[in-house]
């Protein structure tokens, strides 16, 4: 059955290679599980609910792409993604996280018109090389600059911001800290990055998680020797699991079909729409084609066969993890590793599916581990994403000043929408007053889009 419903002997592999691609794409994955209700809390939404549906959206998600188009392929909501939706849309412009999961949802329902249409593929032919690039990056320090902020070691200042102290860090919050409870943490953050570090150059697979596992650890050890002692009033609990209620699985009510459909046409709504659409285009496609590159399955003409099932598993994901109660559900990068294993098919993405399934009822633990041991998560994966940067033409400044922009905007403004804003229409303006539109061949959407974002400068 497994070999007539993956093509097993078709793709040169069997079923203990698909298994253990499987096993090991989730060891890289399952990081997300800690990571995306740390941050979608900071939105004010449960952090137990949280989890749930990043386990359940990362399940049907996988499962879809198994199914539809029989690839190794992982899927979870992204990282980027969940710090956009936290971050700037909620913290940022003031929006409802009900009113966010919306837009998500939204955008769900756009990509999947949008896949069956193959308009995904003309959007993303539409937009310059250098400048989809340029996103990744900027996400990626943006990614980074929040991993800085949730371990303290960057706090606010008189100089904006600046170095972790514990003077400093009271002077700045208003509080009676001590190095025996935000200290310590700040410290063991840093020595988490350090660890996941050495992982990654050492190539150990699952090193994010473990570089997340290890640190918490490490907590625990200073939990017990005193050197860390709990202050919850200030926010730095026990890090021990509580297991006191058994091994259950949080309720998604809290978070569960939560969506807000007041400002839909609002314009400022139809921003936030764009800006999830294009993050989430260009993550999906580049993820699909960088791997699919990596394990051969593209065809002569450098094309994926069956990238409209992968695009729809997508966009189904996403329209399903709104309703369940997460931001963007997305292909993972991290997939790569399953297929460094030699995972070829679908049946490698169902054993990921399987074991997002199992963790369901292992969430005391996921939920013990706290923002100290996620920080160097997000700080490494940061950097992963910062490695695009070798991919933009920096010797064409009319190509790279506008990516500077883009990549430099989305750190200091804390908005991802607004670096993608000022990159558009800085690669418009700078090609057209230099003459070189004709040369560039700029699309016709590529002015669309800049007049859009000036007009939302001007009357928003």
């Amino acid at each position: 059955m497994l070999e007539k419903l993956f093509k097993l002997k078709e793709n040169n592999t069997n079923v203990k290679t698909e298994v253990l691609a499987g096993i090991t794409t989730f060891m890289t994955m399952a990081y997300i599980l800690v990571v995306n209700p740390s941050i979608l809390a900071a939105a004010g939404m449960d952090q137990g609910a949280v989890f749930t549906a990043t386990a359940v959206a990362s399940l049907l998600g996988t499962v879809c792409m198994a199914l539809f188009a029989n690839y190794p392929f992982a899927l979870a909501p992204g990282m980027g993604l969940n710090a956009y939706f936290a971050y700037t849309v909620v913290i940022g412009m003031g929006y409802s996280w009900q009113v966010a999961l919306t837009a998500v949802f939204v955008e769900g329902i756009i990509f999947i018109i949008l896949s069956v249409t193959n308009v995904r593929e003309a959007i993303f032919n539409a937009i310059p090389k250098n400048l989809k690039a340029s996103v990744g990056v900027g996400i990626g320090l943006f990614i980074a600059f929040i991993g800085l902020q949730n371990a303290k070691i960057v706090i606010s200042g008189s100089t904006l911001i600046q170095l972790f102290s514990v003077d400093g860090y009271n002077e700045a919050y208003g509080v009676a800290a001590s190095f025996n409870d935000v200290g310590i943490t700040v410290l063991l953050a840093i020595v988490g990055v350090i660890i996941t570090a050495v992982l990654v150059v050492k190539d150990v697979k699952g090193n994010i998680l473990w570089g997340i596992l290890i640190t918490w650890f490490l907590g625990i050890i200073c939990q017990f020797t005193g050197l860390y002692v709990p202050n919850p009033e200030l926010g730095f609990y026990g890090l021990l699991p509580d297991f006191s209620a058994g091994i259950s699985i949080p309720s998604l009510a809290p978070v569960f079909a939560k969506l807000d459909f007041s400002n839909v046409f609002s314009l400022q709504f139809i921003v936030v729409i764009f800006a999830f659409l294009f993050v989430d285009l260009f993550d999906t496609l580049g993820t699909l084609i960088g791997v699919s590159s990596k394990a051969g399955m593209l065809d002569k003409d450098g094309k994926l066969p069956r990238i409209k099932g992968a695009l729809m598993a997508d966009a189904v994901a996403t329209t399903a993890g709104a309703v369940l109660g997460t931001s963007t559900t997305t292909t993972f990068v991290e997939s790569a590793s399953g297929v460094s294993e030699g995972g070829r098919t679908g049946l490698t993405a169902i054993t990921t599916a399987i074991l997002f399934g199992l963790s369901l009822f292992l969430s005391p633990i996921f939920l013990a581990i706290p923002s100290f041991a996620t920080a160097p998560a997000l700080i490494v994966v940061g950097f992963y994403m910062l490695t695009n940067v070798v991919n933009i033409d920096f010797y064409d400044y009319s190509e790279a000043i506008p990516c500077y922009i883009c990549i430099a905007a989305m750190p200091f403004f804390y908005s991802i929408s607004e670096g993608i804003s000022m990159g558009v229409i800085a690669y418009v303006a700078i090609n057209l007053l230099t003459g070189k539109v004709k040369e560039k061949k700029v699309s016709i959407l590529m002015y669309v889009l800049a007049i859009l974002f000036i007009l939302k400068y001007i009357f928003l």
